[in-house]
């Protein structure tokens, strides 16, 4: 492992995924707010549900759902215009909507997409929603999941980082974000209380080579280093400890088809955070 991060963290083109919901409503103002302070163009982006065939039965249906829907994301545009962000709206047609939203990613190039989490319940992958875990899945580039009543960090972010080239982009990506917010950041390695080591050694370079980076860029950082057979739980804890309002994952790139990382510490963090939760892809 290398002692410098590796770059691959950029918030220049973000696309913002709505579905017109109140299940967005956090991700419509979190997605402005980080195009404000990244200096970010703005994509926002919806998905009409439909097939051929229901729109041979009812087109009437249809072109009046086209219509509502291009109202709604223009009307979001305007706002963002009058915030001063540059925006555009892109309106798509669909029986899957996650593929078209990765589909708007991929040709806009983006660096992130910012979607709402849909629902809650005792299972990570109902508690993630379908659609959103799909996207994750399927996205090559950052995922930021923001759940109802949250919005753009105030206060400050956690990263977890493991030593792994998914820790160290989750990182860089935090040190980038963290400068444009002007937050502190607190890095964090959970480390398995049964672990030899070698492993063990590891998990303290990586948040070491986090706080180098931070200290050649100046940004405020606090180093934790914390024991748990559920890393997930550790940095839930972390968080909320810190009274952190974002957490930062990495993420392996595409899953295949509908799938994210079921049963892994990324998709339990982001199914039981009560923060925004930034899932950042490492390059392929």
């Amino acid at each position: 492992m290398t002692e410098d991060l590796s770059p691959v963290g950029r918030f220049q083109t973000i696309i913002l995924a709505t579905d017109g919901s109140d299940y967005s409503a956090a991700a419509e103002t979190t997605a402005l707010e980080m195009a404000r302070r990244c200096d970010a163009r703005l994509v926002v982006t919806r998905v009409v549900l439909t097939n051929p065939e229901y729109e041979a039965l009812v087109p009437d249906r249809v072109q009046q759902a086209e219509k509502e829907a291009q109202n709604q994301i223009d009307s979001l545009a305007e706002v963002a215009k009058k915030a001063g962000v540059h925006t555009e709206t892109v309106l798509r047609q669909g029986a899957d909507p996650y593929h078209e939203i990765v589909r708007v990613a991929n040709e806009k190039h983006a660096d992130i997409i910012v979607i709402g989490r849909r629902t809650r319940s005792d299972l990570a992958r109902l508690m993630v929603g379908d659609s959103t875990a799909k996207v994750i899945g399927l996205a090559t580039c950052s995922v930021l999941v923001v759940p109802r009543g949250t919005r753009m960090p105030e206060q400050g972010m956690v990263v977890a980082t493991d030593g792994s080239r998914l820790g160290d982009a989750a990182a860089y990506s935090a040190l980038r974000l963290v400068e444009k917010c002007s937050l502190p950041l607190t890095a964090l390695t959970v480390i398995p209380p049964d672990s030899d080591p070698e492993t063990q050694a590891e998990s303290k370079a990586a948040v070491e080579r986090v706080r180098n980076a931070a200290a050649r860029e100046r940004i405020e950082i606090e180093i934790v280093i914390e024991q748990g057979k559920r890393p997930d739980e550790v940095i839930i804890a972390t968080a909320q400890n810190k009274s952190a309002d974002m957490i930062i994952v990495g993420s392996h790139g595409r899953t295949g088809l509908g799938r994210l990382l079921m049963g892994s510490v990324s998709e339990r963090v982001i199914g039981k955070a009560t923060c925004p939760v930034l899932v950042v892809k490492a390059s392929m």
